[in-house]
């Protein structure tokens, strides 16, 4: 079985994510051709980021000019690239992207963030996306957006006006003192690197076509990747002995009792809920074992001196939904002030293949002492794998997780285990590595 030192290799279906750059002229409507790209897609792993995001922070000086509409935003020492190109690189290996926001109102750089993680795609629109070389080092496939000169400065001048609180001479004098200039400048030497160019926008639904049949194959070739990389850990998992990393709790009288109660068709719902969340609780409670201890001395009632030991780190969970939502009883009555968050993750059924769908964690979750992942069963371990992934993207150590569940089949459990050697899984009862998901169903009600 695998050590800290000798993993096995696991990549999400969001590794390696594909990046499409779309440039073209300010107005030019390549907003609307990403729009457009993603409706034609229909897909929830697709997202569009925009390079306006990524406009330096100006000083007091450069602010003035803005206001007076002289300063040049259309050339390329306008934009940060550096931050671009890193927040690329992290979207591009699957991790945790904080993405700047940036006011057109204010002209400057806000002081909070939004964060993109496990795009399938990524949609990169901007005037300069195909202009620095570690950009286009990173681009899958590099689009220019062409439009009609004149077309591109009625849009820039509703859009500026609407959107962005600007005056009609204002834009005028932007226009022909840096956008026209730098278009022939910076901006059109971009149409000659890309692979397609595409005229009229969103009316050439043809190019459209064309770009989105070429990402689904894309993506159709990334999902059998991920799936024979499952099944390459599968086979792992078949040939390796349970990991001791793999706490089964012990098999008490009082917990055979139970699991017969829980596995008998014949047992009333209300008797199922009562009793499964017994055991639920104690599940986390072997689970929060794991939690940093220090010596604490305290005096009781009696005035005896004790010699205990005290909490020091927070300890928060996370609920695989659905099932994982029948510990949160439990949870509660052992951690009741345990801060919680969501994750969403669907197998395809015409694949077999994981999909994360959500998630919503606590804030600072990589502070914290603890990190319980719930979900009443395990079969193949290919959620979990995507769960605990999800966590460590967002920098909880491994040896600070600990997968609870009800029902987990020796495979399902190696295979976790093999990729992330330092996590543990605490499981009431060993089932079989490809059983139905009946705990939750009998547990939930449907």
């Amino acid at each position: 079985m695998a050590s800290a030192g000798c993993r096995s290799h696991y990549s999400p279906p969001w590794g390696n994510a594909s990046i499409i750059g779309v440039a073209g002229s300010s107005g030019s409507g390549k907003t609307s051709l990403a729009l457009a790209m993603v409706a034609s897609l229909d897909l929830p792993w697709v997202v569009i980021m925009s390079m306006d995001s990524f406009y330096k922070p100006l000083s007091a000086e450069q602010s003035k000019q803005a206001f007076r509409n002289e300063f040049d935003f259309d050339s390329p020492d306008a934009i940060d690239f550096d931050i671009l190109v890193d927040r690329l690189r992290d979207i591009k290996t699957g991790q945790v992207a904080e993405i700047p926001m940036y006011s057109f109102e204010k002209h400057n750089r806000l002081e909070q963030t939004t964060t993109i993680y496990s795009p399938h795609v990524l949609i990169l629109e901007g005037i300069f996306a195909l202009h620095d070389q570690r950009v286009l080092d990173l681009l899958d496939l590099k689009i220019f957006a062409e439009a009609d000169a004149d077309l591109c400065l009625s849009r820039r001048l509703v859009r500026d006006v609407k959107e962005r609180g600007r005056d009609i001479e204002g834009c005028i004098k932007q226009w022909f003192g840096f956008v026209k200039p730098n278009f022939y400048k910076y901006v059109s030497p971009q149409r000659e690197i890309a692979d397609i160019i595409v005229p009229r926008g969103i009316e050439n639904t043809v190019a459209i076509s064309m770009v989105s049949d070429q990402i689904r194959k894309t993506l159709a070739h990334k999902s059998m990747e991920h799936q024979q990389e499952l099944k390459r850990l599968g086979k792992i998992a078949e040939d390796a002995p349970l990991s001791p990393n793999a706490l089964i709790l012990e098999q008490s009288n009082q917990v055979k009792g139970i699991h017969t109660l829980l596995m008998d068709p014949a047992t009333s719902r209300e008797d199922y809920i009562f009793y499964f969340d017994r055991l639920a609780a104690l599940l986390v409670q072997t689970a929060c074992d794991f939690l940093p201890f220090t010596p604490s001395q305290v005096t009781t009632p009696q005035g005896n001196v004790y010699m205990g030991l005290k909490r020091t780190a927070e300890a928060s969970a996370v609920v695989v939904l659905r099932g994982g939502s029948a510990f949160e009883t439990g949870l509660r009555r052992t951690i009741p002030d345990c801060r919680t968050g969501r994750i969403l993750i669907q197998t395809n059924y015409k694949t077999g293949e994981p999909e994360l769908h959500y998630r919503a964690l606590p804030s600072n979750i990589a502070q914290h002492g603890l990190v319980l992942l719930l979900d009443p069963q395990m079969s193949s371990g290919g959620a979990a794998l995507m769960a605990v992934r999800v966590l460590v993207d967002h920098g909880v150590p491994e040896n600070k997780i600990v997968f609870i569940t009800y029902l987990a089949g020796r495979v399902g459990m190696n295979r976790v285990l093999s990729v992330f050697p330092d996590v543990r899984i605490v499981v009431a009862k060993m089932g079989d590595d490809m059983e139905d998901r009946w705990v939750e169903a009998r547990y939930l009600g449907c």
